[in-house]
């Protein structure tokens, strides 16, 4: 008795389109054929636990997962595969371990391939049946570690089930014992079927597979379908979703009912399907807080529909004719298209009645498509799609109005997304008719633009990238006549999209949708060019698209009279960062009417832009993508936005003035006193930009740029600071975004030149810029960098504009005021004020700085200068030293003028500042703050040689170009990657300058040699492995040796372990090449003593020395010096080293300590003595680690070294060290101790009494 092969309950309109996929970096075969070969055939010996198992299975992992998403590729090896591994399964002899172990690498397969196409490849003969059914069995359903058996086991047996013979037959006969009877096959599958459909792991999935097989053949569904049905309802009634086991009963009981519904014949579920359903609607899915719940009830809803309803193709539905893409392009080319009316038959079923359940069903579906959850909102979707193909045509056309209803602005974004994917599958599946377009089309372009803000978070992002996929669907679905009318609408907003959404899915998804539309309906206007420009690719960069793709995309487009009239209304939204339900009301996007009489070169039309550069967020073409979820403005920062729309602005400003100034710009003026934050922060900043682009085009013609801005602009722009402060909206939380857009609107209306001079509002611009410095450190931490840069470059201008009383001469009032107010706030107890205003001595312009630079200079200096109140203040003076650099770039150099540019007289005081900031190595809870300061020290030391150098070289001196050129060198050999790049940038930027070349360079024929200048751009002077074996060159040169190798001791005894392990390798491989050079070797080592004792007990360099001294001796660097008794480095190493851990309490310095006197011992003489008796002492420390450790590391150091002690008292010493209990009271280790001290032949140390004790 063979199954039948009629078709299920899906019909055959639900088989997918194939399509051609295509893949990035695609792999192109299974290249690890003969490794996984290998690997199978290993399991036999390594299945008993350990490692070796885990490495197998880790790697068999690895190898798998790389074909993810490709496991096509896997195709041709995967019945080697099952066999090697069911030939361990069928194997009698196998153990237990063994065969979990085989089943763990089928569910990988399984995973990776998916169970569909790696089930037919499981024997499924007569015979298999039994010993399957028999292993099942056998099975603990509690055994946690071995559900990959129980759950491929299952799957396996569904496959057998699949014979095309009666199962009675298999029984043979069931008496084998008078009175004793067996179980009949049917019964036992049966049976397994339902007592693992409530487990609660993997197997739950095969089981309702299982079930779906099982339950549908031809003879078990006579005996057995509706006693299981029973049984599942039951479940269902029974269980709550309140409580974890009755999720996972229902859980299984609903996959097992979908599956059968979808895969058993429509005469056989039919009489069941309204039972069922009535069941369904008392368990109340859609009011369960689980996702999966909901989801399965949404797809046994749509399979129950599908039974109620007549399998057919709907004879009524669009039909497009050819769909290849290269046949349209052909005709294309041709200059044809494909036109073929569309012939609607009638529909012979139109007056069927319908069943009482349909309308059930497609309410439930219209419920799902608005759940909070994607799934549940895409199984919806999809479930409308086929149950609409299966309606007469006007009820279909009522399911496709009821959609619709989805997008009013009274539901949620989740109805918005449902209704998104509800077309989109409509549409694929012809469904949607020609005649409904207008009102799908109108929705799709609401939908591209959605975007609601709720408090901190934006929704919007989910429907957005769902109306992407429509229109993508649409593309492969209609003809291009069909299509024809909404072209202009389609791309404009999709290409709006693709450039100026806030989401890089979002820009990507309706690129992916132009693209779409371009290559199948072929009537895009300028669609290669926007293509080719604005690709998928293109579009991952948010400032790239909003000004610089916008900009190169060679089309023409002409402004639309509805953009001109919708532009300011939209550019509200845009400038605030959101859009909201009102403004989508309020803006209907009719974007085809054109006025040819413009003419304008742009990439679409300025209205539309103005409003566009705004918002949005998303995922891909296809909605799987989506996310329910809402998004952070974290994420993508509006204010981000609104400054990009600004600049955007600004750009377009440039090609459509007379539109900006007359249209847009009363707009925006209107807009600065909004009552929403966002909307005024945006209006004010596009104010700025827009007034700057008409100054710039009216200054290409020596015009003032009033002849662009009427009078009332120019008032209105003015009376902005006044009006804001007169509301006190500098104040409160959205004052530092206030503060931050006029500093922006100050700095832009100073550059235009805008006609302010001598009136107040000048005064109250400076007094904004004051009280901002004056006032930074209550702006948060991660704003505080952009308002203070706008603070300053807003005063640079201002100053430049406004203060200037004679060309190069400044007002003697304001130049008094301002110099003196900002020296005396440099003194402020608050570190963000000293920054501030440091920064804004920095940005004068040189007028007001003549006659005042010493005394400028005088005051920045002192701000750079570490005292120990102001120690922690790292960024003051980081920022300090910009200052002085930006000023000395400012006033230049000239001779014998010290108040007003660097000359002789003040060059050494500059330079003595900034060198002086080169040790700074400041730490905090931050870190390494100092770092800031050496960073900005070093970029200044550049700018300050390099101008010399360009205007008067004779000013640096021999000793301050050596200073300068060694603390870079030392800092190009520290630990920390970036700030070792940027340190290795300033020293061959100066070692290569040649404009003229900088004077006083030491050896630079051997650094040109070294560092030659083809190799700059090629070093990555981040990553350790090339940095150090170039820097630790610098060794051999007597000048760089002491800062070089104290910059390597520090990277030496770092964290990192590539920092160390590289750097070691490279001080190694130097002091390897030295060997043979005593003179070298010693000057190395006095180099080193050196370091040591300009550093002693500090900890930063202390430390790293000692563990870059355990490590030179352990590798036997200075063993030359061994052969000499009291070799003086050995002496003075000993002598230092001791001064160095006395009365420490640093445990890192003491364990270090330790090893450098255990290597000392191989020194002879008086040496190895004073070095025994310091590990003797330590054996007795406070700190039982530190006894145990000494201990140890003692231990070690006498077997390695065997002549420290005689062979005699070897084995005696060896043994008082290893079985003695160091941690414990000193009394008794004290006792040991001694006699360890006798028995290498060291004095006894004494205790010396405590001051003051009796």
């Amino acid at each position: 008795m063979a199954l039948s092969d009629e078709p299920a309950a899906g019909g055959p309109e639900e088989e997918a389109e194939d399509e051609t996929l295509a893949f990035g970096a695609a792999l192109e075969a299974f290249g690890e054929s003969a490794e996984t070969r290998a690997l199978l055939g290993r399991l036999r010996e390594v299945h008993g636990g350990g490692a070796e198992r885990e490495v197998a299975l880790e790697r068999f992992r690895v190898i798998m997962d790389k074909y993810q998403e490709q496991p096509h590729l896997l195709d041709p090896h995967l019945e080697w595969m099952m066999n090697l591994l069911l030939d361990i399964v069928q194997d009698q002899t196998s153990p237990a371990s063994l065969v979990h172990l085989a089943f763990k690498f089928l569910y990988i397969i399984t995973k990776v391939r998916g169970y569909k196409t790696f089930l037919r490849l499981f024997p499924h003969e007569v015979a298999d049946v039994e010993p399957v059914l028999d292993l099942v069995t056998i099975q603990n359903p509690k055994d946690h570690e071995a559900w990959e058996t129980r759950y491929m086991l299952l799957l396996w047996l569904s496959v057998t089930c699949l014979i095309p013979f009666d199962f009675s037959r298999l029984d043979g006969n069931l008496l084998t014992q008078p009175g004793q009877a067996r179980m009949s096959i049917m019964d036992r599958i049966l049976q397994i079927a339902e007592s693992y459909l409530i487990v609660s792991d993997k197997a739950r999935d095969a089981a309702a597979v299982l079930v779906s097989r099982f339950i549908t053949r031809p003879d078990v569904k006579q005996s057995k379908m509706a006693e299981f049905l029973d049984w599942s309802l039951c479940n269902l009634a029974r269980s709550s979703f309140q409580t974890m086991q009755g999720v996972i009963t229902m859980d299984g009981t609903l996959q097992a009912l979908a599956q059968i519904f979808k895969h058993g014949k429509r005469e056989d579920c039919l009489p069941y399907a309204a039972t069922v359903l009535r069941c369904l609607d008392g368990c109340r899915l859609p009011e369960s807080n689980q996702t999966l719940l909901r989801k399965l009830g949404v797809k046994l809803v749509q399979r129950l529909g599908l039974t109620f309803l007549k399998p057919k193709v709907a004879a009524w539905r669009y039909q497009r004719g050819c769909r290849s893409l290269a046949a349209n392009l052909q005709l294309l080319t041709q200059g044809q298209s494909e036109q073929k009316p569309l012939i609607l038959t009638e529909d012979d079923d139109e007056d069927d009645d319908v069943p009482e359940g349909v309308e059930r069903v497609i309410e439930q579906l219209l419920v799902g498509l608005k759940d909070k959850d994607t799934v549940v909102r895409w199984s919806a979707a999809k479930g409308i799609g086929r149950m609409a193909g299966r309606l007469p045509r006007a009820l279909a056309d009522d399911v496709v109005g009821s959609v619709l209803d989805c997008f009013s602005f009274q539901e949620t974004d989740k109805a918005w997304h449902g209704g998104c994917l509800a077309l989109a599958e409509l549409g694929r599946r012809g469904l949607l008719l020609p005649s409904r377009l207008v009102d799908v089309v109108a929705v799709i372009l609401k939908a591209l633009t959605y975007d609601e803000k709720r408090g901190a978070c934006s929704v919007g992002t989910n429907v957005r990238d769902a109306a992407c996929y429509v229109c993508w669907a649409f593309a492969r679905a209609y003809e291009p006549q069909e299509l024809k009318p909404f072209v202009t609408a389609i791309s404009s907003a999709l290409v709006i999209a693709a450039v100026f959404d806030r989401d890089i899915n979002c820009r990507r998804a309706a690129s992916a949708a132009f693209q779409e539309n371009v290559g199948r309906q072929g009537t895009f206007p300028h669609g290669i060019d926007i293509l080719t420009t604005a690709d998928y690719f293109a579009v991952g960069n948010r400032s790239n698209c909003f000004l610089v793709i916008r900009w190169r995309a060679q089309l023409r487009a002409t402004v639309s009279l509805s953009a001109r009239r919708l532009g300011p209304q939209l550019a509200r939204a845009g400038l605030r960062g959101s859009i909201s339900r009102a403004d989508m009301e309020m803006f209907p996007l009719q974007i085809g009417v054109s006025d040819t009489q413009t003419g304008i070169e742009l990439t679409g039309t300025p209205g539309r832009l103005w409003g566009e550069t705004r918002r949005m967020g998303g995922p891909a073409v296809a909605p799987l993508s989506c996310s329910s979820s809402q998004p952070r403005w974290g994420v993508n920062d509006p204010q981000v936005i609104r400054e990009l729309a600004a600049r955007a602005l600004h750009n377009l400003a440039q090609q459509a003035p007379e539109f900006s100034a007359t249209q847009v710009f009363p707009r925006l003026l209107s807009m600065t006193l909004s009552p929403d934050l966002h909307m005024r922060h945006g209006s004010i900043l596009a104010c700025a930009e827009v007034a700057y682009a008409l100054y710039k085009l009216a200054a290409q013609e020596n015009r003032p740029v009033t002849d662009h801005l009427d009078e009332q602009a120019v008032q209105g722009l003015k009376q902005i600071h006044q009006q804001l402060y007169d509301r006190q909206l500098y104040r409160g939380l959205g004052g530092q975004l206030m503060r931050q857009a006029v500093c922006v609107l100050i700095e832009k209306l100073s550059l235009s030149k805008m006609p302010f001079r001598g009136d107040t509002v000048i005064d109250g611009w400076q007094w904004l810029i004051n009280d901002t410095l004056r006032h930074l450190h209550l702006i948060s931490s991660h704003s505080r960098q952009q308002m203070k840069d706008a603070a300053v470059s807003a005063l640079a201008a201002l100053c430049s504009e406004y203060y200037m009383k004679e060309p190069g001469e400044a007002d003697p009032a304001i130049q008094e005021e301002l110099i003196t107010q900002y020296l005396a706030e440099l003194r402020n107890p608050e570190e963000m004020t000293r920054c501030g205003f440091s920064l804004a001595l920095g940005a004068l312009p040189g007028f007001l700085l003549k006659g005042r630079l010493q005394q400028v200079l005088t005051g920045l200096r002192a701000v750079t200068h570490t005292s120990p109140e102001d120690v922690s203040f790292a960024e003051s003076r980081r920022d300090g030293l910009k200052a002085i650099a930006r000023i000395c770039q400012t006033v230049g150099v000239k001779a014998g003028a010290p108040d007003e540019a660097v000359c002789g007289e003040n060059v050494s005081q500059i330079y003595c500042a900034l060198l002086g900031c080169m040790d700074d190595y400041t730490t905090d809870s931050r870190g390494d703050v100092g770092t800031w300061v050496r960073k900005a020290a070093m970029t200044s030391l550049m700018d300050l040689t390099l101008l010399l150098a360009r205007s008067q070289p004779e000013l640096i001196e021999a000793h301050t170009c050596e200073r300068i050129m060694c603390c870079v060198a030392q800092q190009a050999s520290e630990k920390i990657d970036r700030f070792r790049a940027h340190a290795a940038s300033v020293f061959l930027t100066l070692l290569h300058f040649d404009s003229p070349p900088i004077p006083h360079v030491p050896h630079r024929g051997e650094l040109e040699k070294l560092f030659p200048r083809s190799d700059v751009a090629s070093v990555n002077w981040s990553a350790p492995s090339q940095a150090f074996p170039r820097i630790t060159q610098l060794l051999g040169l007597p000048t760089y040796r002491y800062h070089v190798l104290l910059g390597l001791v520090v990277s030496l005894g770092g964290l990192t372990e590539s920092t160390i392990r590289h750097s070691t390798q490279s001080l190694f491989e130097y002091m390897k090449g030295i060997q043979s050079d005593p003179q070298a070797l010693g000057s190395f080592s006095g180099t080193l003593l050196q370091i040591f004792e300009d550093n002693l007990l500090n900890e930063r360099v202390s430390v790293p020395l000692l563990k870059t001294l355990d490590h030179v001796l352990t590798h036997g660097c200075f063993d030359i010096f061994t052969t000499e008794e009291d070799h003086p480095f050995a002496v003075k190493l000993l002598a230092l080293c001791k001064k160095e851990i006395k009365n420490s309490k640093d445990i890192q310095k003491l364990l270090s300590g330790i090893a450098v006197f255990c290597e000392m011992v191989q020194f002879p003489g008086d040496v190895r003595r004073q070095a025994l008796l310091q590990l003797c002492l330590l054996l007795c420390h406070r700190f039982p680690l530190i006894r145990k450790t000494t201990a140890s590391q003692v231990y070690e150091t006498l077997l390695t070294y065997s002549d420290v002690v005689g062979a005699d008292v070897l084995d005696e010493v060896v043994t008082v060290l290893s079985d003695t209990a160091w941690d414990a009271e000193l009394a008794v280790v004290r006792e040991q101790r001694n006699r360890l001290c006798d028995l290498l032949g060291v004095p006894r140390p004494q205790l010396v009494p405590q001051p003051g004790a009796c």
